[in-house]
């Protein structure tokens, strides 16, 4: 892990790196019970499809929750980062392992990030993620106008 940045090496486009994260069926069971959030959409075949979608969905708060992962491991600190909003684009959907073997049976999903704004009088940095679901060569962004504010004063 690189060292937890200082204000005066910030640069407004610097990249402060790319991470990979997988979503399972059995994380998605796991987010469930953690979060209280038990909405059969995100783990019961059957039901997602009935009300419309083609199968299971991670939850959105998973994923956005992984996705900000790039930013606190950055600043080095969670408590760092005062403000993260989103806008959810597309689902996520998580296959069944029972359709292939258990180590594709996975979301994969790519998120990088850089410095979008950095304003002096706060000393904070604007930091704009790109979360996109990898498919093969496909990559589909999930989340849009995804920003976390970073203090670094």
């Amino acid at each position: 892990m690189s060292p937890t940045p200082t204000w005066d090496q910030l640069e407004k486009g610097q990249n402060i790196g790319s991470t990979t994260f997988s979503l399972s069926r059995a994380d998605l069971i796991r987010y469930a019970a953690a979060s209280g959030d038990h909405n059969p959409i995100h783990w019961n075949e059957r039901f997602a499809r009935e009300v419309g979608l083609d199968g299971v969905i991670a939850h959105g708060m998973l994923t956005m929750g992984a996705a900000v992962g790039l930013v606190t491991d950055w600043a080095g600190d969670p408590a760092a980062v005062t403000d993260y909003q989103t806008r959810f684009t597309k689902p996520v959907p998580v296959p069944d392992a029972a359709e292939g073997s258990p180590e594709t049976a996975t979301a994969e999903l790519a998120v990088t990030g850089k410095i979008g704004k950095l304003d002096e009088d706060s000393k904070t940095a604007r930091v704009d993620l790109t979360v996109e679901l990898v498919e093969g060569e496909e990559r589909t962004k999930v989340l849009t106008k995804s920003q976390a504010v970073v203090s670094f004063g």
